[in-house]
């Protein structure tokens, strides 16, 4: 049995503004080309097939049509799709009555009876006497009581692990849409932080010992959880932040036979590249510097997105100006300008960013920066005085 493990397309995804429809078709059409030439039987998208419940139309359209053309090409193709954070679970499972005569099945919504929820549902029968535990995102009132989130989930796996064990399914793979405990966080990246913390941190032993192999969706770095080589995320096809611009894009391939699998990262070079400049924040000569280093030429659809990292000792409303026009000629598409100041917090060395310097108390800044520089807290009589003067200009 041969199977590729997808998850997290965020199809209609827009980055800085930049549409990514056409990266996205690159991928949709490699995955179709890939899933051929290896005689793929089943493939698993583990969940955030969109990047937001309401997907536009043409996002959607790329998907349906996708699923058509690959089911066309590969007449004993199964695929099984879950639903996760970012997507309309009723919308992604909607036309699930249409897709089943495609051999596609979507576990979407957690479906409810009067015995609780109806775990039935949830068991996918695949070839050769098997099944696969389609569990979709599950939201905080989506599992059976218990102390807490981690434990709910757990329960919900369990109950589909020991369902399908009695009724003599092998062999047994599981999905699922969860941030596991362990795993790998892109750092600096708030895309993978939705629905990440203490709470939400499922741990790796919800995936029992007797299911062959565990396709999850959510983090969108490929890895193995807790040292298992058979409970992975795949990762994202396509780099959602300047965070992950150095993970390396794949899908993973898994081969079940007699009784073991082997699994192989398939990697996916991806047709757009992500450029963050300076590597650390430098003042503006430097970052000048940097760009005139870069390639010149025409400006197309998959010129590489450009960060520009400029640390400021002060606010230069022609900070933007000089570094647009540095770039005429230059055959990246700008994406935004991270300014950080080299001012910090006397509680916090962190650099200011300049979404700090507009979220921050003015009052409360002009302390900290006094007492950086003086050595002392900043007198009552001076105090008194900025109190006077934010006040007039605010008025």
């Amino acid at each position: 049995m041969k199977i590729i493990h997808t998850a997290d397309w965020h199809l209609g995804q827009t980055f800085y503004g930049h549409d990514r429809a056409k990266e996205h078709k690159v991928f949709l059409d490699w995955l179709r080309a890939t899933i051929k030439e290896r005689s793929t039987d089943i493939l698993l998208i583990a969940g955030d097939v969109f990047d937001t419940p309401n997907p536009s139309a043409e996002a959607q359209r790329m998907f349906y049509h996708f699923l058509k053309d690959v089911t066309a090409e590969n007449q004993s193709l199964q695929i099984i799709i879950t639903a996760g954070n970012h997507d309309s679970a009723a919308r992604i499972e909607a036309p699930a009555p249409l897709l089943n005569s495609f051999n596609i099945q979507v576990s979407g919504i957690v479906h409810w009876n009067e015995d609780g929820i109806d775990f039935d549902r949830m068991i996918i029968p695949i070839k050769d006497g098997g099944c696969c535990l389609a569990v979709p995102y599950l939201r905080h009132n989506e599992y059976p009581e218990a102390e807490n989130y981690s434990q709910g989930v757990a329960k919900v796996y369990s109950e589909l692990y020991a369902r399908a064990k009695e009724r003599g399914y092998s062999p047994i793979i599981a999905m699922g849409h969860l941030q596991a405990s362990g795993a790998e966080v892109s750092v600096g990246d708030s895309s993978e932080h939705l629905v990440i913390g203490g709470m939400e941190g499922i741990e790796a032993t919800f995936a029992s010992e007797g299911i062959i192999y565990t396709a999850l969706g959510h983090l969108h770095k490929a890895q193995r959880v807790a040292h298992r080589d058979n409970v992975r995320y795949s990762g994202a096809p396509l780099p959602m932040s300047f965070a992950e611009r150095r993970n390396r894009q794949s899908v993973t391939e898994v081969i079940i036979e007699d009784g073991s699998c082997n699994i192989e990262k398939v990697e996916f070079e991806t047709p757009v590249k992500l450029l963050s400049i300076p590597s650390t924040p430098q003042p503006l000569d430097c970052v000048l510097e940097e760009i005139a280093a870069l390639e010149t030429g025409e400006i197309r659809w998959d010129s590489p997105l450009l960060e520009v990292r400029v640390l400021v000792s002060s606010v230069d409303t022609m900070l933007r100006q000089s570094i647009e026009e540095a770039l005429e000629g230059k055959a990246v598409r700008l994406t935004r300008i991270e300014a950080v100041s080299n001012i910090t917090r006397n509680d916090d060395e962190r650099p200011m960013t300049y979404d700090d310097f507009k979220n921050s108390d003015p009052k409360e800044l002009m302390k900290d920066i006094f007492k950086r520089e003086n050595k002392m807290e900043m007198p009552d009589h001076l105090s008194l005085l900025l109190d006077e003067i934010i006040k007039e200009v605010r008025a």
